[in-house]
């Protein structure tokens, strides 16, 4: 579920606990949680609703002036509406891991492990480092120069850059990407000669 940025805001601040959306089924379950761009936020219920049984001060706890302005924004067709509660659960977990650049022998091995995860689910061949690489290279260049620098298609691209982000590995910038404190040690770290000691065992 996707909420606007202030809506978000809204929620982690407090002075927001509902959302309404017209769907033909309900895409959310009460319990479930998701991620925004203030934090994660858990779905406290969900329940249909008639359009008109929105009130002002409904549509005040979902971030809008009047019910009329609520309904406006719903999609305009025959769907049922659903009123869906909101609640902070806290920050987004993935800064915290990003700005961690202490990376010991295990976390090298773990991120490492679960790259070559996803380079042997791709369908279009080992991407990880190669992504990692440009945005290392190029960072808060558009999506669509990246992707189109490796000869991939823009959603693809974005995509395979969402599950890197889920790594702590990158994060988004108002235009493009850069790489984090934990991406850049990993990356530092797998240039890194061999050390010839330890591998004499001295």
């Amino acid at each position: 579920m996707l909420l606007p940025a202030p809506i978000a805001q809204g929620v982690a601040d407090g002075s927001v606990d509902l959302a309404f959306r017209r769907w033909e089924a309900a895409r959310v379950r009460a319990g479930s949680t998701f991620t925004t761009s203030a934090g994660v936020v858990e779905i406290t219920s969900v329940q249909p609703v008639d359009p008109s049984e929105i009130s002002d001060d409904d549509a005040a706890r979902a971030g809008f002036a009047t019910a009329a302005a609520a309904i406006a924004k719903l999609r305009q067709n025959d769907d049922p509406v659903f009123r869906i509660g909101l609640r902070w659960v806290g920050p987004d977990p993935r800064i915290a891991l990003r700005e961690d650049a202490e990376l010991s022998e295990d976390d090298v091995a773990d991120l490492t492990k679960r790259l070559d995860r996803l380079d042997a689910r791709s369908t279009h061949g080992p991407w990880t480092r190669a992504v990692l690489e440009i945005i290392a290279r190029r960072p808060a260049v558009v999506s669509t120069e990246l992707a189109a620098e490796l000869g991939r298609p823009r959603a693809d691209f974005k995509l395979d850059v969402r599950k890197l982000k889920k790594l702590g590995v990158t994060h988004s910038l108002e235009v493009g990407y850069e790489l984090s404190p934990r991406g850049r040690a990993l990356l530092e770290r797998w240039d890194q000669p061999p050390d010839d000691d330890a591998d004499s065992g001295r």
